[in-house]
């Protein structure tokens, strides 16, 4: 989704500088888009640590992503998207559609800030691990951390699209779902918890201590 719509940005090409400042503006927008996400998912993640599923949560995550990318795309297409979401998605297009049409230097702010809450798959995968996370404020900084992560990507294909031949794009598409693959696989190996550090710890189990009282 962020591909398709970096490519139509309304960037001043005749001018180098005012062009990157245009795309650094872009890029800012999604990042505050990401941070605020990643504020909510984390907020969710927290509430289900609280009750004790955190562990599962990582395993039943780490399945989910490599279902999705298991199971061919037909299997979810008689999933009907309308209601709240579709709605909200729809407005979405719509008024970025409008602000593609634009110029002005808060144009690319806004481009950015709703195309950070538009579907995407990389992001999907990203939010799952905000969940996982489980803390607000880690889960945000994760998700600035993953946006600043596809920067130089992203600039490098607004720069240098044209250049780019059908062989890498198709080879890039396919290395999107092997990599959503990986991590849903890390997730799993995470929440089984198999003592490998960083990886797979151990879950902290909090031990009542006992202490005899004496009579006196």
């Amino acid at each position: 989704m962020c591909g398709p719509i970096a490519f139509m940005l309304p960037l001043d090409r005749s001018r180098p500088t005012k062009k990157l400042l245009q795309l650094s503006l872009y890029h800012l927008g999604r990042l505050f888009s990401y941070a605020l996400l990643g504020l909510v998912f984390g907020l969710v993640g927290k509430s289900l640590h609280l009750f004790g599923f955190q562990q599962k949560l990582s395993i039943a995550i780490g399945i989910l992503m490599i279902v999705l990318v298991v199971l061919p795309s037909k299997y979810f297409s008689t999933v009907s998207l309308r209601g709240p979401i579709y709605k909200v998605m729809g407005r979405i297009k719509s008024k970025l559609a409008n602000e593609l049409k634009k110029k002005s230097p808060d144009t690319f702010l806004t481009i950015g800030l709703l195309n950070g809450f538009l579907p995407c798959g990389l992001v999907y995968m990203a939010l799952f691990a905000a969940i996982a996370i489980g803390s607000p404020i880690q889960s945000s900084l994760y998700m600035v951390l993953f946006g600043i992560g596809t920067v130089p990507l992203m600039t490098t294909a607004v720069y240098a699209f044209n250049s780019f031949g059908n062989g890498i794009k198709t080879k890039v598409r396919k290395l999107v779902p092997l990599l959503v693959a990986l991590v849903g696989f890390l997730f799993i190996i995470r929440g089984m918890g198999l003592g490998i550090p960083y990886i797979s710890p151990k879950p902290v189990v909090q031990e009542v201590v006992s202490s005899d009282f004496e009579c006196h």
